[in-house]
C-alpha cells in the first residue's frame, strides 16, 4: 500500500510518512523498498520531549458533558476549575486522559520506538527537535528537517 501510494505523482518531490515506519523492521522494509524505487528516506524529524512534560501535555485534556467543549488545565482552562465556561456544565476527564494512563503510554511508545529512533540516528538521517520550545520555533525547525 506503501509504495503504490508513493508511486503516484503527487509525490515526484517527495512525501512525508507520519507514524510509519513503527519499528526497526517496517524502516528495514522501507528503505529496501525504496531502494527499489530509486529513492532513500532523507531525514527523519524527531521531537524530542521529556516523558514530565508530554504527562502534562496530555493528561491536562477537560471536556464538558453537555456540550462537548474541551479544556486544558495548563492552556485553555476553564474560568470556574470543573464548570463548562459556556454552558455551566460538569467538565470530566476521559480515562485516556488521567495521568497514569498517558504514563503507560508513553512507556510503551517509547519502550517500541526506541529501536527505530537509534536505527535512524545510526544512519545519520535522525533529525532531533527540542519539543520544549515554543511551537513557532518547533514548527521553523520541523520545516528545516523535512525540507532536507
Amino acid at each position: 500500500m506503501v509504495k503504490s501510494r508513493l508511486e503516484q505523482p503527487d509525490n515526484t518531490h517527495g512525501a512525508l510518512l507520519d507514524g510509519f515506519p513503527r519499528t526497526a523492521a517496517q524502516a528495514i522494509a522501507l528503505s529496501e523498498m525504496l531502494a527499489g524505487l530509486n529513492e532513500k528516506i532523507k531525514s527523519v524529524p524527531y521531537i524530542a520531549v521529556p516523558e514530565n512534560i508530554l504527562i502534562d501535555r496530555l493528561s491536562g485534556r477537560w471536556t464538558c458533558r453537555a456540550g462537548g467543549h474541551v479544556y486544558h488545565s495548563l492552556f485553555n482552562p476553564p474560568r470556574v476549575a470543573g464548570i463548562c465556561d459556556a454552558d455551566g456544565s460538569e467538565l470530566y476527564q476521559r480515562d485516556d486522559d488521567k495521568p497514569e494512563t498517558v504514563a503507560n503510554r508513553i512507556q510503551v511508545f517509547t519502550r517500541q520506538t526506541e529501536p527505530l529512533i537509534d536505527y535512524y540516528r545510526k544512519l545519520g538521517i535522525l533529525v532531533e527537535i527540542d519539543g520544549t520550545l515554543p511551537i513557532e520555533m518547533v514548527t521553523g525547525d520541523l520545516m528545516k528537517a523535512v525540507a532536507g
